[in-house]
C-alpha cells in the first residue's frame, strides 16, 4: 500500500479529522497496514499489546468471553473509528477482544508514536479524552441497566440505541442488517430464547415489524417513552 494510499485512507478516521496532509503521510508511513478477512480475530483479551487501530474501511465488533464461553459483546466498530487507546495510555493488556464482521483494512499506531501524537496535536488529544468520556457513560448506562431492568426492559433499550445509531425518520428506525437474536442476547446479558419472546411481543404490539433482512422500529417515540419510564422507576 503506497503512502499516498494509506495518507487517504488515514483521512477517513474521525479521530485525525483537519490534520494536515504532510502529518497523515508521516502517520501512514508508521502504521502497519492489514486487510482481514470476515471472522478473524483482531485482538485478544489480557494480551500485551499496546498499539491503536484505526478502522480505514469493514466492520468490528469489540466482545469478550466469560469462563462459561457466554459471550458479551460491548459495541459494535464501523470504518472511520479507532480502538485500543485504553492499553495505549495506560499499558497494560488488552481489555476485550476484537473480531472482524466483514472484511477489514485497518492501520495499527504503535504506543510511542500515538502517545507522540496526543503530545503535538491537542485537537487529537481532546477528541480522545470525549471518547473515553463517552465510553465512560455508555458503559455506566449498561451497568445500570443490566443491574435493574429485566430482560423485556433490556431488549427494548437495545433496540432503540442501535435504532438511534442507525438514524431515525418519520418517528421509525430501520435496522439493516438486523441483528441476530444471538448478537441481541450477548449484548444485554440474557438468552436467545428470551430475546426471541420479546421480539415476537413487540411485533405483536405494532412496535416491530420485519422487511427482509432487516427490522423496522414502527413507533421509535413510543419505544422512547416505554424505555424511559422504567429507567425512572429503577
Amino acid at each position: 500500500m503506497s503512502s499516498e494510499r494509506s495518507a487517504l485512507g488515514l483521512q477517513r478516521i474521525a479521530l485525525l479529522k483537519d490534520l494536515p496532509r504532510e502529518r497523515l503521510e508521516q502517520l501512514a508511513r508508521q502504521c502497519q497496514w492489514q486487510s482481514l478477512p470476515a471472522g478473524q480475530p483482531l485482538m485478544l483479551r489480557s494480551e500485551h499489546k499496546s498499539d491503536v487501530v484505526f478502522l480505514v474501511s469493514g466492520r468490528l465488533r469489540v466482545t469478550t468471553y466469560a469462563a462459561s464461553g457466554r459471550q458479551v459483546t460491548f459495541r459494535d466498530a464501523q470504518d472511520g473509528e479507532h480502538f485500543g487507546e485504553i492499553s495505549a495510555i495506560d499499558g497494560r493488556p488488552r481489555s476485550a477482544d476484537v473480531v472482524t464482521l466483514q472484511p477489514s483494512v485497518v492501520a495499527s499506531l504503535d504506543r510511542v508514536a500515538f502517545l507522540a501524537l496526543l503530545r503535538d496535536e491537542p485537537a487529537v488529544a481532546e477528541r480522545v479524552l470525549r471518547n473515553l468520556a463517552g465510553l465512560v457513560r455508555q458503559l455506566s448506562e449498561r451497568v445500570i441497566d443490566l443491574s435493574t431492568l429485566a430482560v423485556q426492559n433490556r431488549v427494548h433499550a437495545e433496540l432503540l440505541r442501535i435504532g438511534q445509531a442507525a438514524g431515525v425518520q418519520d418517528n421509525q428506525a430501520r435496522l439493516d442488517p438486523a441483528p441476530t437474536h444471538a448478537e441481541l442476547a450477548s449484548q444485554i446479558g440474557t438468552n436467545r430464547e428470551q430475546v426471541t419472546r420479546e421480539l415476537n411481543a413487540l411485533r405483536r404490539d405494532g412496535l416491530l415489524a420485519k422487511e427482509g433482512r432487516a427490522l423496522v422500529l414502527v413507533d421509535v417515540r413510543r419505544l422512547e417513552r416505554m424505555v424511559e419510564e422504567v429507567r425512572g422507576a429503577a
